[in-house]
């Protein structure tokens, strides 16, 4: 049955006379056919662009096949807002490659095509893509399910995101969507709780091309909402019809959801609530949260564009036999890499999505009842988000660099705040909290926020930067309102507090411009959602990963040669059988001598889940420690402990720990697979605790395992050996300078492997001379210098411990400018740089203040982050004996 609107059912099949006109018709001569291929990739495609005739508009449009015969699925890409075809030509190429026929296109008012912007208007963009798929069933390259229905799916992201979710409301064509960081509601997303997101609707109009670009009915509503900063029902009604929402009972497809956790825009809730409607449909649905979203942070690109792969080849091919993924997946900060301020990664998953509210802890709150003011003209406003200026590295990241972006004036807000937590607690989903709201004029307008609050107090952290906006009316009386906050997942360690902020200003939305006052008190605990469930996978390491040090062969023979000389062991201390490593005086002198040390008195520890960098000059004893921590030699004073074990050569203990030290061999008369076999033979452990199969798919050496490691390169040896590292899946990996001889792309992917090997729980080491590299991939540091501790803890701290901030701008800074930023209190010096401003702070003035006033001054901030690299604090700890 057609569930589309007469509109669009009479456009489908128009009267015979008139379809050449009202059909998609390719116009005489536009079409153009070329062949692509990737490089590296030998599977050519076909490449056609085409001006398509649809309903008195011409729509830009590219069609992409692959090079052979017979029929394949096809898919829809669609754009971003402000975007084009050409945004989605690579993704179309590489889905070609996979076995599609895929047509792109640029939307109404975009790119070459012509007609008014109608924020997905189902009367005019949804109708046309629905015209698309008429062409589509009419190509011989596209498989059919019956005469005139291809099978067909859909992804875009934001703009797009929505035109696939809408389509699918009103075509039951559509097969399978997946859509990403885009709204269910616009009104919800535009007019959250009645409040006005004037920022980002005003670079929504501007982005289109200004006013006059879109539908006079949308231009006419946003001069409107604009000038009273009060949406009205007219308007909220307009986008209502042009939002998924107002056609979720018809959406019955299966539905990957994408949304970002950095977005300000369009929030997790709205994912939330597309999810809970389609699966109400009895649709397969899964939930994937990214870093990124449009306040910037990471997108993910290659792993979602992969999972959207997934998702089409099982519901499109019908290959029931792909691995689609979790029903929920997200993806959390595993610490920061200091050189450009992103955020390391790593992914937890659920066997079911948990919504915003599951498995809720209550926080108790004190604060009393507090009165705040709506200033006149709600001036100055306080600053959470900075839309449109939080590109990928910048603004966005701040919260992950501990630095509060957020500023909430004195007198214009109210706190309530915990005691310290007394033990970390994980906050995955909308807190919410109910309040008191009285105020001296009716209508009263509020921003709710959960800030985490470091132990000292003076530094908070807002997450993803995201405020819960909310209209009160009928507030002189006094009312009781539940707020929900944000959703959000973050982790707050122990000692720190949790603080619910309201206040009355926000730069991104229209408050009341009459001043009021507001008379605020708390009425119960935070309640705050858990999500137990979700739980980051115990080692999800990735085929596509190529790391390359050699691996440990040397511990485990160690491990054969001496263990008939095993002596007696100080008892297993039960307090630390969960902490990976503790060293304690440790000393080695040098042979034959009595005064000369290689290590002296070095003492660290080490926790779950971190990656620490070992550094030192040469000579420093780095390797020397290292060799004993692994029990190939024994330490003349001071202690070693392995997960609470005392280390001596042979210890049991050691079958928790993988090394490489010095390189691996191999047999080179047998296969890869015959050697890593024959090499955990020889440990003696049952062949079920090799966990071979997962070594091998991070060897990645495909059908080369089956071949003689004599015919393998110098790279597939080292990708062999880090198999070889991994079996066994040990709770601590060394690894001594594992980026010898690597070119900058392997060394990168390496450096991936250790983090998220870190980030299933377990730990890892690493000696390296990479200073750069041991910036972005490890979490901790160990700084040794002539066979001593110089300084221990985490590189934030460490590197970040310099009073020069780099500010990265979108366009060069003038003179003239910088010496206003020089001006400004708290600030020692500026000066202009080829990417933006190096600014100099003075004692007591922080990354906080100067953010918020390179706003005021319209700076174009496009990042923030400490000049002080880590080579700067080392060479600074050594002395310079390096």
């Amino acid at each position: 049955m057609d569930l589309r609107p007469p509109a669009l059912r009479s456009m489908r099949r128009p009267p015979r006379l008139l379809a050449a006109v009202a059909a998609a018709v390719v116009l005489a001569g536009a079409g153009t056919w070329t062949a692509a291929v990737a490089s590296g990739d030998t599977r050519a495609v076909r490449v056609s662009d085409q001006v398509m005739a649809v309903d008195g508009v011409r729509l830009d449009t590219t069609y992409v096949t692959p090079a052979g015969t017979g029929r394949h699925p096809a898919v829809l890409l669609a754009h971003g807002f402000g975007g084009s075809k050409q945004d989605m030509r690579r993704q179309a190429e590489d889905l070609a490659r996979d076995g599609y026929a895929v047509l792109t296109w640029s939307a109404r008012g975009f790119g070459r095509s012509t007609g008014k912007i109608g924020l997905n208007d189902p009367k005019a963009e949804v109708a046309d893509v629905s015209r698309l798929i008429d062409w589509l069933a009419k190509r011989p390259e596209v498989r059919l399910d019956k005469p005139g229905d291809p099978r067909v799916g859909m992804a875009g992201g934001s703009y797009g995101g929505a035109i696939s979710l809408l389509t699918a409301g009103y075509d039951h064509r559509v097969d399978a969507i997946a859509p990403a960081i885009t709204y269910w509601n616009l009104a919800d997303a535009l007019f959250p709780d009645g409040v006005f997101k004037k920022l980002w609707a005003g670079i929504f109009v501007n982005t289109g091309g200004g006013c006059a670009r879109f539908e006079p009915a949308l231009c006419r509503m946003y001069d409107r909402v604009a000038e009273s900063g009060t949406p009205d029902p007219a308007a909220r009604t307009l986008l209502e019809e042009r939002s998924p929402s107002a056609v979720g009972d018809r959406i019955e497809v299966p539905t990957l959801l994408v949304q970002g956790q950095t977005d300000s825009l369009f929030p997790l809730g709205q994912a939330d609530a597309a999810a809970k409607a389609i699966r109400a449909n009895g649709a397969p649905v899964d939930v994937d949260w990214i870093a990124g979203g449009h306040d910037g942070g990471d997108m993910e690109a290659s792993r979602v564009e992969g999972r959207v792969r997934a998702w089409f080849d099982r519901y499109l091919k019908g290959d029931k036999a792909t691995d689609t993924g979790p029903a929920f997946r997200i993806t959390r900060t595993g610490g920061v890499d200091s050189t450009d301020g992103t955020v390391r990664l790593r992914g937890a998953s659920a066997t079911a999505y948990p919504g915003l509210h599951d498995h809720r802890r209550a926080v108790p709150l004190t604060g009393g009842t507090q009165h705040i003011a709506n200033p006149a003209g709600a001036s100055p406003p306080g600053v959470s988000a900075l839309p449109g200026l939080g590109g990928s590295g910048g603004l966005s990241q701040l919260s992950a660099l501990g630095v509060g972006l957020s500023l909430d004036f004195p007198g214009q807000y109210a706190r309530f705040d915990s005691a310290p937590l007394t033990r970390d607690l994980r906050i995955t989903g909308a807190p919410t909290a109910t309040v008191r709201i009285a105020s001296t004029r009716d209508d009263a307008v509020l921003f709710g926020k959960v800030y985490d609050v470091g132990p000292d107090g003076t530094r908070q952290v807002l997450p993803a930067q995201l405020v819960a906006p909310f209209r009160v009316t009928g507030a002189k009386a006094g009312k009781d309102v539940t707020v929900t906050l944000p959703a959000i997942d973050h982790e707050v360690q122990r000692g720190h507090r949790l603080r619910l902020v309201l206040a009355s200003t926000d730069l991104g939305y229209a408050s009341p411009a009459a001043p009021a006052t507001y008379t605020l008190s708390l009425k119960g605990d935070l309640s705050v959602p858990t999500a137990p469930a979700v739980r980051t996978a115990a080692a999800p390491l990735p085929a596509w990963v190529w790391w390359l040090p050699a691996a440990g062969a040397v511990a485990a023979l160690a491990l054969l040669l001496t263990a008939r000389r095993r002596t007696a062991a100080p008892a297993p201390d039960p307090e630390l059988a969960e902490v990976p490593l503790v060293i304690e005086g440790l000393s080695k002198r040098y042979a034959r001598s009595t005064d000369r040390y290689a290590v002296r008195e070095l003492s660290f520890r080490v926790e779950k889940g971190q990656v620490l960098g070992l550094l030192g000059p040469n000579g420093a004893g780095k390797t020397t420690t290292l060799r004993m921590l692994m029990g190939l030699i024994r330490p003349d004073e001071g202690e070693i402990r392995v997960f609470g074990h005392a280390i001596r050569p042979g210890a049991s203990v050691l079958s928790r720990v993988g090394a490489f030290v010095e390189g691996a061999g191999f047999l080179p008369h047998l296969s890869g697979r015959e050697n890593l076999e024959l090499y955990w033979r020889a440990t003696g452990r049952p062949p079920q605790d090799a966990h071979l199969d997962e070594a091998l798919e991070i060897a990645g050496l495909g059908d080369a395992l089956a071949r003689a490691v004599r015919t393998y390169s110098q790279g597939m040896r080292q990708r062999l050996a880090i198999a070889q590292a991994m079996l066994g899946l040990p709770d601590l990996l060394i690894l001594d300078e594992p980026t010898n001889g690597l070119d900058p792309p392997q060394i990168r992917e390496m450096r991936e492997v250790m983090i998220r090997y870190a980030a299933g729980g377990r730990t890892v080491i690493v000696s390296s001379h990479l200073l750069a590299e041991v910036e972005q991939s490890c979490t901790h540091l160990v700084v040794m210098d002539r066979g001593r501790l110089v300084q221990a803890g985490p590189v934030r701290e460490i590197v970040g411990s310099g009073d020069t901030l780099l500010v990265g701008t979108a366009v060069p800074v003038g003179e003239p400018m910088a010496e206003k930023v020089a001006a400004l209190p708290g600030v020692a010096s500026a000066a202009r740089t080829d990417d933006g401003l190096l600014v100099r702070l003075e004692p007591g003035g922080t990354a906080e203040r100067l953010v918020v006033e390179l706003v005021r001054l319209e700076v174009p901030v496009a990042s923030v982050g400490p000049h002080r690299r880590l080579e700067d604090a080392f060479l600074t700890l050594i002395g310079g004996s390096a």
